[in-house]
């Protein structure tokens, strides 16, 4: 598959409904997920688009496109629920063919409509009942133990709404990875959060089992967080390299991570350079386009768009040159998002 036809799947998304889909939640959502030539995919659901997803194969006008399909079946954990009984599908999600994804707190202080980022929907998922506010640690205990045994997950994920605390949601976080490191202690498992005020909790993080550590910041230019991220925002770009830094020192070079989001208006060049940097402190920018969504500020009110896909190849060209030439891979990452790459094209650049 070439990169321009990824990034065109990427931002154009397909028509149909493979097995393994889902609809609101936090970060990039409204897709479906296959293997298309041997790698993760997370593509979006457009009915307008046009690609198509026949249940075998990705057409283009009514052509096969060519591409190497692997559909993944519906995982068989979803059948299960808990003795409370609560759906395992409402606590933790299959991502890829691999990934085990979760959202431990799916509120967030950040989401009253002149704070929420724009292109965040985790709250729309918890109020159309396709999940719960709070996972307990044994329950996704109990979930994790299920997903490896049944339906081959080699890695977790773990991300959070931003709680109120100073450590922003991260101690739950350690109580969940204790928790499924108890169960299944061979399987590796990234956290996700903003900047804790004391940086120590991200030690406490690394004690409890966490492998690598995603802490997203989506923009590098103060303008567009304020636009995009007003709530966010208010939490300085210092206060992110430090704990990136600190993030480093705990749990080594190219196992911390962060999004950088294409298509918000920050400037191309600046946004490879600020990507540069990231990656001179250890740090992987996964670089992922702008995903209109339904339920988020940014598609509902602002009527955004995807991004140009030239713009997109462009920087994700320039950005898995810098990751080749310093050795860093998504592919060597413990357990992630750019571990699984499905909402990226940097692996498909061999970054």
């Amino acid at each position: 598959m070439t990169v321009s036809t990824r990034v065109d799947l990427a931002l154009l998304g397909f028509r149909g409904r493979p097995p393994v889909h889902r609809n609101a939640g936090a970060g990039p959502s409204a897709d479906g997920h296959l293997v298309i030539d041997g790698l993760n995919a997370a593509i979006p659901r457009n009915p307008l688009s046009p690609f198509v997803f026949d249940g075998t194969r990705v057409l283009l006008d009514g052509e096969d496109t060519g591409l190497d399909v692997e559909v993944i079946d519906r995982p068989r954990f979803y059948d299960l629920t808990t003795g409370d009984g609560v759906p395992y599908e409402k606590l933790a999600r299959l991502h890829g063919r691999n990934v085990l994804a979760t959202t431990v707190v799916q509120t967030c202080i950040r989401y009253s409509p002149d704070q929420r980022c724009r292109f965040c929907t985790i709250e729309e998922s918890l109020r159309s009942g396709a999940t719960t506010a709070v996972k307990r640690p044994a329950e996704l205990a109990e979930v994790a133990a299920a997903a490896v045994r049944l339906d081959g997950v080699t890695q977790m994920v773990m991300t959070t709404g931003t709680s109120a605390g100073t450590d922003r949601g991260a101690r739950h976080l350690a109580r969940c990875v204790r928790a499924v490191k108890a169960a299944v202690p061979a399987l590796p498992i990234q956290v996700q959060c903003e900047p804790p005020a004391d940086l120590a909790v991200l030690s406490e993080l690394r004690a409890a089992g966490a492998d690598a550590i995603g802490i997203h910041v989506e923009s590098l230019d103060d303008e567009v967080r304020s636009r995009w991220m007003p709530g966010k925002a208010t939490v300085a770009l210092d206060a992110y390299r430090a704990a990136w830094r600190e993030a480093v020192r705990v749990f080594g070079r190219n196992q911390v991570s962060t999004y950088l989001l294409v298509g918000l208006g920050e400037n191309p060049d600046e946004l490879v350079a600020g990507a540069g940097e990231l990656i001179d402190m250890g740090v992987y920018p996964f670089v992922v386009p702008f995903r209109p969504q339904s339920g988020s500020l940014a598609t509902d009110v602002d009527g955004a768009i995807a991004p140009d896909s030239g713009l997109v190849e462009k920087v994700s060209r320039a950005v898995a040159d810098l990751l080749r030439q310093a050795g860093m891979s998504g592919a060597d990452q413990r357990a992630g998002c750019a571990a699984c790459g499905a909402c990226s094209v940097l692996q498909n650049l061999g970054a």
